[in-house]
């Protein structure tokens, strides 16, 4: 793809907006005062998304106020930085208070280890963002073109490595969050320093990065990071009991536009092996060389992926070498064998006990049929561990002592969280992105669906003896990849109010795209079309054969 004439093109809008942003001041504390509409002037809903939060609306209650001649509903989204995915039960005590106070009542778990409350109001903004920092957490690097949430596999206790990698993941947080001292002028009203000319960003400078940039660690043989999806991951290598170093993969990425064939899934490339040592300084000129390199007028292909694919993966290793000023050496062995989490309790050789819980959609709440959310407070009350959240939106209360695992265990059987048989193998390997009714980029449900479409589908998995074969299934709203459904064995993506494409032929490890089977249908084509394959699947497949593999071994993608 060439694309050198594009230095020649204007910049995006968003660029303007960071070049004139006093390094991401904007007007905020002006729209945030302004009583006259609940939203932000529009050059601020760009910015703030670099303080961690989204300007969205109800698109439920849009058409009725559109008759009222009112403006949209519109709240914010905040979300949540953990990075490596761990919260204390202090931590976890106060997002729900949060939630509850200021929010809409639930928390999204997301598929980056992240905390995110929906329905904050302009006027509650401020205060909850305090809050979040008063808990010591914080929302700034969230979002916006700069890194995103550091991933880590959240159960650090379950060999002698992960602690070290937990600790490396916490290291480059810090390293690439943004220097600028806005953040505390405008939400915690600490005027750090009188003039914004006397801000600094060593490494993002001024415009910060062309686009969004995420990194994740992955730990084998779990690859519950999906660490292909990401711009920039380390994969530990572990020989004679020792983390001895990381093999580094770059240019991950799901997103994609729907007719625009300059945008595309694509899978990290593993370029070589380094050192531990070498993780901060190898972390920032990556980051550097997408400054420098990302394309800044065309956000559609703005990231590290497009950057690689336009100039080659030679340049980018020879680029990248140049600025270390020294080479890679060449990659480890590893190997994946899952993506997936391990539901249920698993005890460590530290005698303490982890239980890993099945969130649907990530979303923590209180249903007629199960009080997750009122689960969850108490036991954060008396739980001497931590919680830590999953890549696939789920939950571990971890560190759970010997005389704390009856207690815990009792009051999930008395809320109604444990002893649900209902959940089985399609169920418990699903993710899906927020959607509709609160995402401005979504075509279609997702979250709110996918749970009664998985019903249906599990009608066909019995009916042939696989309901309990884990068979992963993700869906979006639209094809932006929240909830990377490119990597899943059936990935559904919005086109349309019901109807989406269907995607077959991902793998179970998350190291392989999956192929598009059929455009634009709605849920009776979707089970129309997997019924077949599930008998062919039982039919067919060889021993432990997974669903994915049995389809691109069969030729049916």
């Amino acid at each position: 793809m060439d694309n050198s004439n594009k230095k020649d093109l204007p910049l995006t809008e968003v660029e303007n907006i960071k070049e004139k942003s006093r390094f991401l001041r904007g007007t905020i504390n002006e729209s945030l005062i302004d009583n006259i509409t609940g939203g932000l002037r529009p050059a601020d809903t760009h910015l703030i998304k670099f303080h961690g939060s989204y300007q969205q609306s109800d698109r439920d209650v849009e058409s009725e106020r559109k008759k009222q001649k009112l403006e949209p509903l519109y709240s914010f989204m905040i979300r949540i930085r953990v990075p490596g995915g761990i919260a204390s039960p202090e931590q976890f005590k106060d997002i729900c208070a949060l939630a509850g106070e200021y929010g809409n009542g639930t928390i999204k778990l997301t598929t980056r280890q992240a905390f995110q409350l929906h329905g904050v109001f302009k006027h509650n903004l401020k205060l909850t963002i305090r809050k979040v920092n008063e808990a010591l957490l914080d929302t700034i690097a969230a979002c916006g073109d700069v890194n995103r949430n550091v991933m880590c596999n959240p159960l650090s206790e379950v060999s002698g490595i992960h602690r070290e990698v937990y600790e490396d993941a916490i290291s480059v947080s810090d390293l690439l969050t943004p220097r600028t001292s806005a953040y505390h002028e405008i939400w915690l009203e600490n005027q750090l320093i009188s003039d914004s000319s006397e801000d600094e960003e060593p490494i993002y400078g001024k415009t910060y990065l062309p686009r969004k940039f995420k990194m994740a660690f992955a730990i084998p043989p779990d690859n519950d990071t999906d660490i292909y999806a990401n711009d920039l991951g380390y994969i530990a290598v572990k020989e004679n009991q020792q983390l001895s170093g990381y093999n580094v993969v770059v240019g991950g990425g799901l997103g994609m536009t729907f007719g625009n064939p300059a945008t595309y899934p694509r899978l990290a490339s593993n370029i070589g092996f380094i050192s531990r040592d070498k993780v901060l300084q190898v972390s920032e000129e990556i980051v550097k060389i997408q400054r420098d390199n990302g394309d800044r007028t065309d956000r559609k292909t703005a990231r590290l992926k497009y950057t690689i694919d336009r100039l080659g993966l030679d340049w980018f290793v020879d680029e990248l070498q140049s600025r270390l000023q020294w080479k890679l050496l060449p990659s480890r062995p590893f190997n994946f064998v899952s993506n997936a989490d391990r539901y249920g309790w698993i005890k460590t050789e530290t005698g303490h006990w982890h239980l890993t819980l099945f969130i649907e959609g990530g979303r923590i709440s209180d249903t007629e049929t199960m009080s997750l959310k009122k689960a969850l407070v108490e036991i954060a009350r008396i739980h001497t561990g931590d919680f830590r959240l999953t890549g696939n939106q789920n939950l571990i209360i971890a560190n759970i002592s010997s005389g704390n695992k009856p207690k815990i265990a009792a009051i999930l059987k008395e809320y109604g969280v444990l002893g649900n048989n209902s959940y089985k193998g399609m169920r418990l390997n699903s993710l899906a992105c927020v959607a509709l009714n609160t995402c401005p980029l979504a075509f279609a449900e997702a979250e709110r669906y996918l749970p009664s479409l998985i019903t249906k589908l599990e009608e066909s998995l019995q009916k042939y003896g696989l309901e309990k074969e884990s068979i992963s299934i993700r869906m979006t709203g639209c094809p932006n990849g929240c909830a990377r459904p490119y990597l899943s064995e059936i990935g559904l993506v919005g086109r349309s109010l019901g109807y989406y494409n269907l995607y077959l032929g991902g793998n179970a490890i998350g190291s392989r795209i999956n192929i598009l089977y059929r455009e634009t249908i709605n849920e009776e084509q979707i089970i129309a079309s997997l019924d077949p394959l599930f008998m062919s699947y039982s039919r067919d497949r060889n021993g432990n054969e997974k669903f994915g593999d049995f389809l691109i071994r069969k030729g049916i993608v």
